[in-house]
């Protein structure tokens, strides 16, 4: 068991650095188990719950009084030293992509295997849900109901599994561990089984050998966990922009294995999303995809090549090796994606 990993409530780790006279809001799945439809899974920008939107502290670009950076300039002496927990968080403050490692896309596709056979298919056999979220440390499930019914979480942290069963440490949430080794190992450690059919799609890599260990790079793992933070930063501010129609939430789903959101009416609808590379491009990518190219003139060969760059689809590509140098990821993926969105909207 790995002594350095806990049982976490995001939500109320936040809550604890901003007192009562405000509500706090993450990015991370937080408990308890959310029984209801048609997610099944908590909000925890709180876009979908109401309240009183002028008492939160949330990240930029959504609804509330503070922003998390506003938080902690109103008292830096006091607040400074939660910056680093800010960071972590993908809340704010000094937010940064380390460099993609060069041997990514092998821990990228097991990782993969492992999220799309054995972790979406543990939630879906719960509750009837595959989508994955962001965690702290790489990604995992929001929370679901246990086998006895406790509020259960399974989570990647580096290269170990991780099963919470309830809340935080402080409340009485436990944790087991196991390093990550196997796919039949990591059924196994879970109670379930293999499954090859409900969150695997079509680009999903093969199953594989169940028994062959699972190339899992630990620097890989910590970077894919970063991309997924600043992914889900980036689309939740894109879903609470005003000018955003429909959009939905920002899920990880298993089978592409990306982070990703659909925005526009039925004519301008597209996906956005944030893929740490695939077949055809060989390194982490934001992506815009146009639903129906016909739609809004965006088909022929008058389309404009320098805006709508995707090789094999009508839409758009930003490459991670073509981010601006010292910004903010999640404001260039932002800035990305609502200018497309806008092209978009215009036609």
């Amino acid at each position: 068991m790995d002594a350095t990993i806990s049982a976490r409530d995001p939500r109320a780790e936040a809550q604890a650095l901003v007192g009562e006279q405000y509500l706090a809001r993450v990015l991370e799945p937080s408990p308890p188990a959310v029984t209801d439809g048609p997610f099944f899974a908590d909000d925890p920008v709180g876009l979908d719950e109401g309240g009183d939107e002028g008492a939160a502290v949330t990240m930029r670009g959504l609804p509330g009084s503070l922003d998390w950076d506003a938080w902690l300039a109103a008292d830096e002496s006091v607040n400074g030293e939660h910056r680093p927990w800010v960071t972590s968080s993908w809340l704010g403050a000094d937010r940064r992509l380390p460099p993609a490692p060069a041997d990514l896309a092998t821990t990228r596709i097991d990782l993969h295997r492992l999220a799309a056979y054995v972790i979406a298919p543990a939630r879906h056999r719960a509750n009837g849900k595959f989508g994955l979220r962001w965690t702290r440390g790489g990604f995992g499930t929001p929370f679901f109901p246990g086998p006895g019914g406790e509020d259960r979480q399974i989570r990647v942290d580096g290269t170990t599994l991780v099963d919470q069963r309830g809340g935080s440490a402080a409340d009485g949430g436990t944790v087991r561990t196991v390093p990550i080794t196997t796919l039949r190992a990591a059924a196994e450690f879970l109670g379930g089984e293999i499954d090859t059919e409900t969150a695997a799609e079509h680009d999903s890599p093969p199953v594989g050998d169940i028994d062959a260990p699972l190339r899992v790079d630990p620097e890989a793992s910590r970077f894919l966990g970063h991309w997924f933070g600043l992914g889900f930063a980036a689309l939740e501010a894109v879903r609470g922009d005003a000018g955003s129609v429909d959009p939905s939430r920002p899920q990880l789903w298993p089978g592409h294995f990306d982070p990703a959101i659909e925005v526009g009416d039925e004519d301008h609808r597209g996906s956005y999303g944030a893929s740490p590379g695939d077949g055809g491009v060989d390194e982490p990518y934001l992506y815009v995809s146009v639903w129906w190219p016909d739609r809004v003139g965006l088909s022929g060969d008058d389309l404009d090549r320098e805006l709508w760059n995707a090789p094999s689809f009508t839409g758009a590509l930003l490459r991670v090796s073509d981010f601006p140098v010292d910004e903010d990821p999640v404001d260039v993926a932002t800035r990305f994606w609502l200018e497309h969105r806008d092209a978009l909207t215009r036609g």
